[in-house]
């Protein structure tokens, strides 16, 4: 949920196309990212009323997205690309103007790890995309659902759905009472689990610290960091959120000898930067430890919750 820019609406007819070879990424502007590396979508299509085509780059080597050891994919690299997706159509399908304040509601997704290896070349995934309940308000369009399916070659290696509403700048400063990238300061960062514990190569990228009791951590928040806080943000963003669930589940098994490859997030409210964010894990309701309920609060509020699906290496 980027600071209001102005820029004029690109139709998504004028939006580059990927053919037989990469042409160039979306401008940056249209999926909320400041920065072309961070840009993952290189074109979009209609195929009919609310339904598109949109294609992906995801490259070989990344800081959170790529395995440590550079071998696949990861699953929140899914997330991210739909959720550029679903602010790509908004922008050029939708007429939503650049400077509206979008609000990530929900976020599924469940991914085929088998299929996620890194290749010789950058991966070029292929978004089939349903959009539906397009909520309006005033006579325009105000939110809506996304359902995505995801292929690589032709080969289904994902799927995911996103609900997400969005509102103008003016609403959005009442709603957020002043509270601003420049007037809101994050609290300090305390130290860290170890890397490996959470299966990162950078302490950096650690965004839980422990608390002494188990299944229970303080979020990290490092406004620095190049990935999460892509741009400055007055509140703590969904995809660090979505990063601590991931987090959290892989030390709550053991070690990391189970994977992370599904995610079902429900966003209840923001999580504000100079608060302390708690996360807290337990094993999902399935009796086989294959999933992990993970919740994030902040005083007496639940912000957001999410179940991560796992499985063995």
């Amino acid at each position: 949920m980027p600071h209001p820019r102005q820029f004029a609406t690109i139709p998504l007819t004028e939006t580059p196309r990927a053919t037989d070879g990469l042409t160039a990424t979306v401008p940056r502007q249209l999926v909320h990212r400041a920065s072309v590396a961070e840009t993952f979508l290189t074109g979009a299509t209609s195929t009919g009323t609310d339904r598109f085509t949109v294609f992906a780059q995801w490259p070989r080597a990344h800081q959170l997205h790529v395995s440590p050891d550079r071998s696949a994919y990861e699953p929140l690299l899914v997330a991210e690309t739909v959720r550029q997706t679903a602010a790509l159509l908004a922008h050029t399908a939708y007429d939503v103007p650049l400077g509206h304040q979008f609000v990530l509601r929900e976020l599924r997704i469940s991914t085929r790890p088998e299929c996620l290896a890194v290749g010789a070349v950058p991966a070029e995934p292929v978004l089939h995309i349903a959009v539906s309940d397009v909520d309006h308000r005033a006579g325009r369009p105000a939110g809506f659902r996304c359902d995505a399916d995801i292929r690589l070659g032709g080969e289904r290696v994902a799927t995911g759905h996103l609900a997400v509403t969005w509102t103008n700048a003016a609403v959005y400063r009442r709603l957020r009472g002043g509270r601003t990238a420049t007037t809101v300061s994050a609290l300090p960062v305390p130290p860290g689990l170890p890397p490996a514990e959470v299966d990162r190569a950078l302490p950096a990228d650690v965004v839980l610290a422990p608390t002494g009791r188990p299944g229970r951590w303080q979020l990290r928040v490092d406004t620095a960091h190049a990935v999460f806080f892509d741009h400055p943000l007055d509140h703590v963003p969904g995809m660090l959120l979505l990063e601590a669930a991931r987090q959290a589940a892989r030390a709550r098994t053991r070690g990391g000898r189970r994977r992370p490859v599904a995610f079902d997030a429900v966003f209840h409210q923001y999580a504000e930067l100079d608060q302390l964010t708690w996360i807290e894990a337990v094993d999902g309701g399935s009796g086989n430890g294959d999933r992990v309920q993970v919740l994030g609060g902040q005083g007496e509020s639940t912000v957001f919750e999410c179940e991560v699906g796992t499985e063995g290496r």
